[in-house]
């Protein structure tokens, strides 16, 4: 692969305004498709094999008028009661015109007798609004269109708030801040590691490059397929933060060679065949991971994985095609037009901060190992306590409309109102009516005798008599355990107990059930994921660095360093700590997906400094047989990089903790987090502690696997002959002889 990535780099480079002009229409051509084709992304989340969506399934079928979504106008009078005539005059004139809207099948009555939807103290009142088609068909403009009907309620003085699923699933964040202070501090720190404005320039070019093709995929694919609302902040949040830690890679080992006397389109060559290699391990490691979420059997949460895999594709595919072409533009200025006291030092020298500070854990390393372990599980305590959930309306600051429409139900109605279950029962034709009449008002009684349970409707049966709908409405908010416990114990002992002896089939199902059951399946798969990805990572350090003991080392410390991320998360978003600093308002719990997006993304990433560090560490143990001074060469001289390429990734990861949207703080906090401790605990205190204490032990490899693993030289060079994999500890072995040849042939 080295000598074809060194031919594709000098190719990009003599062919430099081919390769522009390429990716320029490829960008072009993007982005003019998904602006004319480009699709609304939507959360239509579906969890094949569960009761909730049984229960979906059986409405869209038996119910077709409440298949769709659903939306809720809430009313409220600071002074005097909404039923007073002139009030209660506007409200209906503004439910008429809402009546009118596309796709609306059903308007309620506040103000109805038979059920009527007005508080006690008369203040507050609702109107659910019932569509036939799904958010996702609706779009933004249906909330649009919806805020404009109840304008002549608004002109009586009445406050008007919208709340339910249609405009919380429509309601997509615009993250553009976090995106421009993340690139704004990318810029910065550039500046400071390379000391050349051209060199900053290449990795933020070729990041955007990346993320405009990518994004604009994905708005196109969300034509044909639901892809999740989140997916594409998500997914620039990843590729702007790998997209330009590629780049600087590539950049980096370009102006090293460069400096070293080499033509610039060898040193390109040579850049990509080396440092390109590297990305291309460490970007196919993330993609690979990311795709792993696929394993969770959701479809929702393996788009989101499948549209963020895809940007991070692009940027390994732009950092080896066209950044080589902008390396050929940019020629010798790379290593030119200085910044006055920016220029960067030999970190490598004896003298370097970084050395020293090898040398010293080096030489103590079972106190710096024994101090930095200690730490890291004292952050991952709170994990013990994770509680995965969902985030709701209730989650959004005080001045949103979802956020003031859910507070206002909470006042007049309970905290249950905003999150009712729904009971679906599927009714045989060989059941006589008046027995199926007889059961469910028996299951709803004994709902109703639930001490967490406030009021259950009576059944209310379709046309045919084969399906009826019964909503339940509990006592705690939707995000409350308690919710989540009642779901469980009507699935388990009330409806069972309730329906027993009969042929009809109960099924507890609504948006809170839903999403109960997602955390349900997503805590159920956790484990396997984290195993498949743990294995997969094990097998391919193994196979890089021939050494099972540096794969499972790197495992062991990648897992601390992610638990301790997760328990900050836990901390700060679900017991409150330090909530005000990054701007919650309210505690909630762990949204399902995150932590094993987290783990997918981080486990990724952590595998590219890894390979950074250790196959420097590696190329000095095989040259000098010396595993103590080659920890410290490996550590020194490429601390100032990975050290650069961390303070990218979590700049930019901060930069969408700023997002009022909850779950873009919840991961960007979580990942800043997690290559902070990654990039500064793990590779500079518990890597090199660990790998002094183990010794030439690092190396070892048994003769057996030594002639089954295949030989992948990650660093782009090809060891001479002789130069071959140990199957002993080689720290009893001469670096020169008969058994070592400290020769390595160039490519190219």
């Amino acid at each position: 692969m080295s000598r074809m990535l060194d031919r594709l780099g000098r190719f990009a480079a003599r062919r430099r305004w081919w390769v522009l002009g390429t990716w320029v229409v490829i960008a072009a051509l993007a982005g003019t498709l998904a602006t004319t084709l480009g699709g609304q992304l939507t959360d239509n989340f579906s969890i094949p094999g569960t009761e909730g969506q049984t229960a979906v399934d059986l409405l869209r079928e038996r119910f077709p008028t409440l298949a769709g979504t659903d939306a809720r106008v809430v009313f409220h009078s600071g002074e005097g009661r909404l039923d007073e005539p002139e009030r209660q005059q506007a409200i209906k004139a503004a439910l008429a015109s809402v009546a009118t809207l596309h796709a609306v099948t059903s308007v309620e009555d506040p103000f109805a007798e038979t059920r009527p939807q007005l508080s006690p103290d008369g203040t507050i009142a609702y109107s659910t609004i019932q569509y036939s088609e799904q958010p996702g068909e609706l779009g933004k403009e249906a909330v649009e269109d919806l805020d404009a009907a109840v304008e002549p309620a608004r002109a009586a003085g009445i406050e008007v708030e919208l709340g339910g699923t249609l405009p919380m699933t429509n309601d997509q964040s615009e993250s553009g801040s976090s995106e421009i202070v993340g690139v704004v501090a990318a810029i910065v720190i550039l500046l400071i590691a390379f000391g050349s404005a051209v060199a900053m320039g290449l990795p933020i070019v070729a990041a955007l490059f990346s993320l405009g093709v990518g994004v604009s995929l994905i708005t196109i694919a969300a034509a044909l397929i639901d892809v999740p609302t989140v997916s594409i902040q998500l997914s620039m949040m990843i590729g702007l933060g790998v997209g330009i830690d590629y780049a600087l890679f590539i950049v980096t080992r370009h102006r090293q060679n460069l400096i070293a006397g080499m033509d610039v389109i060898d040193s390109i060559g040579l850049a990509n065949a080396t440092a390109g290699q590297a990305v291309i391990f460490a970007g196919g490691t993330v993609v690979i991971a990311i795709l792993g979420l696929w394993l969770a059997g959701l479809p929702a949460i393996g788009m989101m994985a499948t549209a963020t895999a895809l940007v991070v594709a692009l940027t390994v595919v732009v950092a080896i095609t066209l950044l080589p072409a902008l390396l050929g533009f940019a020629g010798h200025n790379v290593t030119r037009f200085g910044i006055p006291g920016l220029q960067p030092k030999d970190e490598a020298g004896e003298r370097s901060v970084w050395r020293r500070w090898a040398e010293a854990v080096s030489r103590h390393p079972w106190r710096y190992l024994l101090s930095s372990t200690v730490a890291l599980l004292l952050l991952a305590t709170p994990v013990l306590s994770m509680r995965l959930g969902q985030i709701d309306a209730g989650t959004k600051p005080h001045d949103d409309t979802q956020r003031r429409a859910y507070d206002l139900l909470a006042e007049g109605f309970g905290p249950g109102f905003n999150g009712p279950l729904m009971v679906v029962a599927d009714v045989p034709a060989t059941t006589p009516h008046d027995e199926a009449v007889a059961v469910l008002t028996r299951l709803t009684e004994a709902a109703k005798a639930d001490p967490d349970v406030v009021a259950a409707v009576p059944p209310q049966f379709n046309e045919t008599g084969d399906a009826a709908v019964m909503p339940v409405v509990q006592r705690p908010s939707p995000q409350d355990q308690a919710t989540a416990d009642l779901v469980h114990r009507m699935r388990d002992e009330i409806v069972p107990t309730a329906v027993a002896g009969s042929d009809v089939s109960v099924y507890v199902s609504g948006t809170t059930s839903v999403f109960i059951d997602l955390s349900d399946r997503i805590g159920q798969r956790l484990p396997i994921f984290i195993a498949a990805v743990v294995l997969m990572s094990f097998v391919l350090l193994t196979v890089v660095f021939r050494s099972p003991v540096i794969a499972l080392k790197a495992g062991v410390l990648n897992v601390l360093a992610i638990g301790a991320s997760y328990g900050v998360v836990v901390a700060i978003f679900q017991w409150g700590w330090a909530k005000g600093i990054v701007g919650l308002e309210e505690t909630m719990p762990i949204v399902a997906f995150i932590p094993m997006m987290m783990f997918a993304i981080l486990f990724g990433l952590s595998m590219d400094y890894e390979v950074f560090i250790l196959s420097r560490v590696r190329e000095e143990y095989l040259r000098t047989g010396d595993n103590e001074a080659s920890v410290v060469t490996g550590i020194a001289s490429t601390a100032r990089v990975v050290t650069s390429a961390a303070l990218i990734m979590i700049a930019v990861f901060a930069g969408f903790a700023l997002s009022d949207e909850p779950i873009l703080k919840m991961m960007g906090i979580g990942l800043a987090v997690a290559v902070l401790l990654d990039a500064t605990v793990v590779r500079i205190v518990l890597v090199p502690a660990s790998m002094a204490l183990l010794g030439d032990a690092n190396w070892w490899l048994p003769r057996w696997l030594d002639r089954i693993l295949p030989h992948l030289n990650i660093e782009g060079e090809a060891p001479a002959a002789g130069d071959g994999a140990s199957t002993e500890p080689r720290g009893d072995r001469p670096a020169t002889g008969p058994d070592r040849d400290p020769e390595r042939v160039p490519i190219g």
